[in-house]
């Protein structure tokens, strides 16, 4: 974990609250604009509203992250064209405006582990992942209007087990969700990236 944490701070954009944390590493989760409809939205805000306010954010995350490994919506980031250019954003500031510690492209959202390089913070980093893909995307036939959903879900890393546990689930997405047999078979993923990385040395 850095020492150099900067100037940690919470900002708000729309109901999801956000934490940028100078040097601690972040885990984000960006997804399609049509990956999870608003009467979704409204049934669980409905549901947590029942529980306990110090279960709130965790239960939310556990069944958001259930509800896009479904693969509701259009799916964009299926289509290998879209997922590449997604994954080369992904990979193109790396060393330079953040640590990219790992990385997953479902088929209608991407989760990423990085850490931030200051003076960049979380929200200049996803808004510049964002704002060129889906500039990128929409060149492609058939493709128009909102690409990205607005808004972001991001994690402070609160240690090293937290960052290993993280690590391990962004990986393991793809095979949990029933798209692959194992983590490396997914091509669009840190795991097989790194996989392909050790051959190309060899």
């Amino acid at each position: 974990m850095p020492e150099d944490i900067g100037e940690p701070k919470w900002r708000h954009r729309g109901y999801i609250p956000h934490f940028d944390g100078g040097s601690i590493p972040q885990s984000i989760v960006f997804r399609l604009a049509d990956s999870l409809p608003a009467w979704r939205v409204q049934a669980l805000e409905e549901e947590l509203a029942r529980l306990p306010k110090d279960k709130v954010a965790r239960e939310r995350r556990r069944q958001l992250d259930a509800y896009f490994d479904q693969g509701a919506g259009s799916c964009w980031l299926s289509d290998s064209r879209v997922a590449s250019l997604v994954q080369n954003a992904l990979l193109k500031f790396d060393g330079e405006r953040y640590h990219l510690h790992a990385w997953v492209i479902m088929p209608n959202h991407v989760h990423a582990l990085f850490t931030p390089i200051q003076p960049a913070v979380v929200g200049q980093i996803i808004h510049g992942w964002k704002s060129y893909t889906a500039s990128m995307a929409n060149r492609l036939p058939h493709r128009s209007g909102p690409f990205w959903q607005v808004d972001y879900f991001d994690r402070a890393i609160r240690n090293d087990r937290h960052f290993q546990a993280v690590h391990a689930y962004i990986e393991a997405n793809p095979t949990k969700a029933g798209l692959c047999s194992g983590d490396q078979e997914w091509s669009w993923s840190s795991a097989a990236h790194s996989v392909a990385l050790e051959r190309s040395l060899e």
